[in-house]
């Protein structure tokens, strides 16, 4: 008996201990400390109103049902803080001005990419995480900040899957709801600060609202961590967006056999210029562009009703209802065709050494240009004539380029099946879908690509919104991009693209598995196998973030499945196994460097002088 209560004993200490420590890493999640900027300085990429209509334009995204007026009240777990305060928010990496006040856009003076929408039959206002939160970027030096509109983001913003220590948005959101709804005194601070003086009649209604929203993010936190969906910690400035889009359609919204294992985090790429592309996504598998943005959407959080209540399928005619706001991620699409790449801030980075990018101009064109140069096509060459430029993008295979496969590989080899949809080969038939390399009367709906099933679903959503909003088939031609169809190719490669504005994007690579541009044009043995992301500090030498260990950094391991930094290498000898190019010496390497910082600046190009450069060659293959 003696034994057995010792035993319950030791059992309760393990289990209080647990919760200390729990109830511990939640007040203070693993998370950077955030110290404002001396001065924020913009890019002159587009106009200030541009620059607004981007951050704070919403797209019909939902965070699990989450009203925005809720955001704004809730409080830090042990705290009477607020959790939407910009300052906590710029920890986990999101974007503030620390100058910005709240404006009609930004009613909450949330960070970059918190946006505002309201559903049209509710009149509710729901918290809408738009393309902006992902796809801005800001580098610090010397207690300077520099606003990359258009770049990449470095928040850890997805996950909600438990880790240790915490540090991500999702996990922290989930945690503030939880200690709201479970402590009376926080709810009723917080349910007094939304109703107002509806309290007394709503407070109750309230509560049963917000119970629902707290259980979907617990139930999705639950699903993640059990199933084991997502093992490559994402950490800052990465996520497996492919992975979730398809758990989320296939997974949540279809049939639990549906989830996959999604391990392949990327980083969110730049989207100047991404309009003149002829294919975009990292593997090139996507064409128009209104499907790329709905997709997009439904990835970060769209509703969308795939199924009847009863399980059964929606008929032809109805599918596919979703909170997805066609005319404003068209106002985004052209808005965004109006940004220009970034460049280079002297002032603030320091000057170029123009002699020095004289010669990596001659070095680019004799190394890189092959891949990377835009190569514009002829009008009867184009996928959309009236496209102009349209740039042809090379997808560059993996067994070639030699980078992390995994994402590639997953796109390419994940399966699902999508059966109880009720679809019909003669139904797709009519869809404007086109499959490059495949035919329709091939599908199999038991075991369909991710790839092509979401651009059926996206073509479906499509349809379903021009309808609702009364949008004229002229009209949907504009919107939809240049007339262009639903293109989807599956290629296992990735998109080597333009470089204008490259140095302001670090990592690198689509997996951000490198932390500076030296490093890319240097041999992998002369990479970092592992170092810390999330800090905005910049070094304009190296071109990159600095990487040394620092409090609520995350630890980047590129010995971790979808985390390798091998591949697009410069290094002597055979052009195989992911060797791109011959070895470039280390002064070679920073003329490169110096003239990637000039690429795309004409009156810094203009300055340099003319040096002839080498004709490419592709290297000695040395094939058995």
């Amino acid at each position: 008996m003696r034994i057995l209560r010792r035993a319950l004993y030791g059992l309760l200490l393990l289990l209080v201990i647990a919760l200390a420590l729990g109830l511990y890493f939640i007040a203070y999640p693993n998370l950077p400390v955030y110290q404002k900027p001396e001065k924020l300085h913009y890019l002159e990429q587009w106009s200030m109103a541009q620059r607004q209509t981007y951050y704070y334009t919403p797209q019909g995204t939902q965070v699990k049902g989450l009203r925005y007026e809720w955001f704004g009240a809730l409080e830090l777990p042990f705290s009477s803080s607020k959790f939407a305060t910009p300052d906590y928010l710029a920890r986990f990496g999101f974007l503030v001005d620390p100058q910005q006040q709240a404006t009609a856009q930004n009613p909450a003076n949330l960070p970059v990419g918190f946006a505002r929408h309201t559903d049209d039959q509710s009149g509710e206002h729901y918290l809408d995480i738009s393309c902006a939160a992902c796809h801005t970027g800001e580098l610090r030096y010397k207690g300077q900040a520099v606003r990359i509109d258009g770049g990449a983001a470095l928040h850890s913003l997805a996950s909600t899957v438990p880790t240790i220590r915490g540090g991500s948005f999702g996990q922290a959101l989930g945690m503030s709801m939880a200690f709201t709804y479970y402590n009376p005194l926080k709810f009723r601070r917080f349910a007094k600060q939304v109703l107002g003086e509806e309290y007394a009649a709503k407070h109750e209604q309230l509560r049963r609202d917000f119970k629902v929203v707290l259980d979907r993010l617990l139930g999705t936190a639950f699903n993640d961590w059990h199933r084991g969906l997502y093992p490559t910690e994402e950490g800052f400035g990465r996520t497996d967006a492919f992975g979730r889009i398809a758990n989320s359609v296939f997974g949540d919204a279809i049939d639990p056999s549906n989830y996959r294992i999604a391990n392949a985090p990327v980083s969110y790429p730049q989207v100047w210029d991404i309009w003149k592309f002829d294919w975009v996504q990292w593997n090139g598998s996507a064409m128009q562009p209104m499907a790329r943005n709905v997709g997009e959407a439904l990835g970060v959080g769209a509703t969308l009703r795939l199924l009847e209540t009863d399980g059964h399928p929606v008929a032809e005619a109805d599918r596919y209802a979703s909170s997805v706001r066609l005319r404003d991620l068209h106002t985004l699409e052209e808005t965004l065709r109006q940004l220009k790449p970034p460049t280079w801030p002297e002032a603030v980075l320091g000057k170029v050494n123009l002699p020095l990018a004289s010669q990596g101009r001659a070095l680019f064109s004799e190394n890189c240009a092959y891949c990377h140069a835009p190569d514009p096509k002829k009008p009867d060459e184009r996928l959309a004539p009236t496209r102009d430029p349209e740039w042809r993008m090379r997808i560059v295979p993996t067994k070639i380029v030699g980078t992390d496969s995994t994402a590639a590989d997953n796109i390419a080899d994940h399966r699902f099946d999508i059966s109880k949809l009720g679809w019909t080969k003669a139904e797709l038939s009519k869809l404007d879908v086109r499959l490059f390399g495949a035919n329709v009367n091939d599908i199999d709906f038991s075991n369909i690509s991710s790839a092509k099933a979401l651009a059926y679903v996206t073509a479906y959503v499509e349809n379903h919104a021009y309808q609702e909003a009364g949008i004229s088939d002229r009209e949907r031609w504009r919107m939809d991009g240049f007339g262009l169809p639903i293109g989807v190719q599956e290629k296992r490669g990735y998109k080597a693209r333009p470089l204008d504005g490259i140095w302001a994007t670090p990592p690198f690579l689509h997996n951000g598995s490198v932390p500076s541009l030296f490093q890319l044009l240097s041999p992998v043995s002369e990479r970092q196998s592992q170092f810390w992301v999330g800090n905005f500090e910049f070094n304009p030498k190296h071109v990159g973030f600095n990487s040394e260990k620092f409090t609520g950094g995350f630890r980047f391991d590129t010995n971790v499945t979808g985390n390798s930094n091998r591949g697009h290498e410069f290094r002597a000898g055979c052009r195989q196994d992911g060797v791109i190019g011959r070895s470039l010496q280390p002064e070679e390497r920073w003329a490169l460097i110096e003239y990637l910082k000039v690429l795309g600046n004409p009156l810094l190009e203009q300055q340099l002088q003319p040096i002839k450069a080498k004709a490419w060659t592709p290297g000695p293959a040395c094939q058995n």
